[in-house]
């Protein structure tokens, strides 16, 4: 499996943090992280480009019309979600993506500015 990070979703992410679109939430990510169905109702009504926005990572080795092609997701398909970052960036570093565990942590950083605010 070869992931990269996938820099329109980090774009993505800045923007709803600029625009207030986050939760500065403290739990576990398992609360909050969208299961399957979630994930197809979501599907059912957008592109899979759409469905991008919300993964940090990309699989290169799988099809990008496929779910298995996006890694690290970080929200709930509305807003960005503090405890999303931290495990797509604890993930990360335990897999070796650095460039995906700079990425959460520089957007979990400018998530708690933005909550400071």
């Amino acid at each position: 499996m070869s992931v990269q990070v996938n820099s329109e979703a980090v774009t993505f992410a800045k923007q709803l943090i600029r625009e207030g679109k986050f939760k500065n939430d403290e739990g576990h990510w398992s609360q909050h992280n969208p299961d399957a169905r979630q994930e197809n109702t979501f599907l059912q009504t957008h592109e899979i480009a759409e469905y991008a926005n919300w993964h940090l990572g990309l699989d290169t080795s799988k099809g990008k019309d496929t779910k298995g092609h996006y890694h690290f997701p970080y929200g709930d398909f509305k807003t960005v979600h503090r405890d999303g970052l931290i495990a797509a960036k604890e993930r990360a570093a335990q897999q070796g993506y650095s460039d995906i565990e700079n990425a959460a942590d520089e957007l979990l950083q400018a998530l708690e500015k933005q909550a400071n605010k």
